[in-house]
């Protein structure tokens, strides 16, 4: 039975929108730096962004369920799917995140609300969605890394890629003994579907999205906006690049060589090129060798990652799920990001 859906939270929002201006307005009166300029380019702009991907996800899950169009994008990851006992949802979310990680956790959250797939399913769904992540952003990171970096650079990616594997057979293995498959009831689901008449499908599709869309999207927002804004005001007051450079400080006088303290900071920047940019330039000096370079790259990726992943990610997280949930789910999917890619690296420093 599908829980119903209850009034629309006007007072919360009211409030939320009310927090996040007083916020900004401190920030205006209290930071030179805060002009309109940079808050319509790093806080205004990113947050309607973000909320115009959300509910495009939003849009996009509820148009592939009501339509049957889960299974055709499931027949793209079916076998893996199948073997981890995820389902053919978990593995059509799998497929839209090669597109859109916003649109792929939107289409989880709404499967899991609609009593589709189990929690268990929708962390695990969360975790291969890291996958195609990776690809994702690939094409353009690999042709701006390599000419910086050489060598360093291909065995960082192959490193980096590595430990994605080992994520992603890890979750495949947990899935195979601890979870059970939800696709048999989606099959037959799909053919529920299938027998519906298209012109009575689509108007059931429209009746159920004017319904359930704008209560989705209000109380998305109300969690978006507010942590947005706290976490721009963080970030802006500096927060950030004293906990980047303290991390920094720490990793490379317990681990790393004194000269790679350029690299592990550049690699906290907001661009990212920065610090390989770095890595190339101290290896051709060098004063680092490939080996010491990719080390330090590893090392930065892993420092700079929970930090970036707190402004950038927590916001959507905290907005299309419950808020403990999207901390739990970023908080999971980064440990277990940071555990593999020291696995792989220690496994790396050790061996080659």
């Amino acid at each position: 039975m599908k829980p119903t859906e209850p009034g629309l939270p006007y007072k919360s929002m009211a409030v939320s929108i009310v927090i996040s201006l007083l916020v900004v307005a401190w920030g205006v009166l209290n930071l030179e730096t805060l002009t309109a300029d940079r808050l319509t380019v790093r806080l205004l702009w990113p947050l309607l962004r973000l909320l115009v991907f959300i509910t495009l996800g939003l849009v996009v899950g509820h148009i592939i369920e009501s339509t049957g169009w889960t299974r055709h994008l499931a027949v793209v990851a079916a076998p893996l799917f199948r073997f981890s006992n995820l389902g053919d949802r978990c593995s059509a979310a799998f497929t839209t995140s090669f597109f859109s990680g916003v649109a792929a956790n939107a289409m989880l959250w709404e499967f899991f609300k609609e009593e589709k797939i189990t929690r268990r399913q929708l962390f695990l769904g969360n975790l291969m969605n890291q996958l195609p992540a990776y690809f994702l952003h690939l094409p353009t990171t690999f042709f701006i890394v390599i000419p910086l970096t050489g060598w360093a650079g291909a065995l960082y990616f192959l490193l980096t890629f590595t430990a994605q594997v080992f994520r992603t057979l890890m979750v495949v293995i947990y899935g195979r003994m601890f979870c059970r498959s939800d696709s048999i009831s989606g099959a037959i689901a799909d053919r529920i579907n299938q027998t519906e008449r298209p012109a009575r499908k689509r108007a059931a599709m429209v009746a159920s999205m004017k319904k359930r869309l704008p209560g989705r999207l209000v109380r998305i927002a109300l969690y978006v906006i507010p942590i947005y804004t706290l976490v721009f005001m963080a970030s802006a007051m500096g927060g950030f690049d004293a906990a980047r450079d303290w991390l920094a400080r720490f990793v490379v006088t317990s681990v790393l060589p004194v000269e790679s303290l350029s690299v592990i900071i550049f690699s906290f920047a907001a661009e990212f090129t920065s610090g390989f940019a770095a890595a190339g330039a101290l290896m051709e000096a060098g004063v680092l060798t490939i080996k010491q370079t990719v080390i330090a790259l590893l090392a930065g990726n892993v420092v700079a990652f929970p930090i970036r992943a707190l402004r950038h990610q927590l916001p959507h997280y905290m907005g299309i799920f419950s808020p403990a949930m999207g901390v739990q789910l970023l908080l999971l999917g980064q440990g277990l990001r940071v555990v593999s890619l020291v696995i792989v690296g220690v496994g790396y420093y050790l061996f080659f």
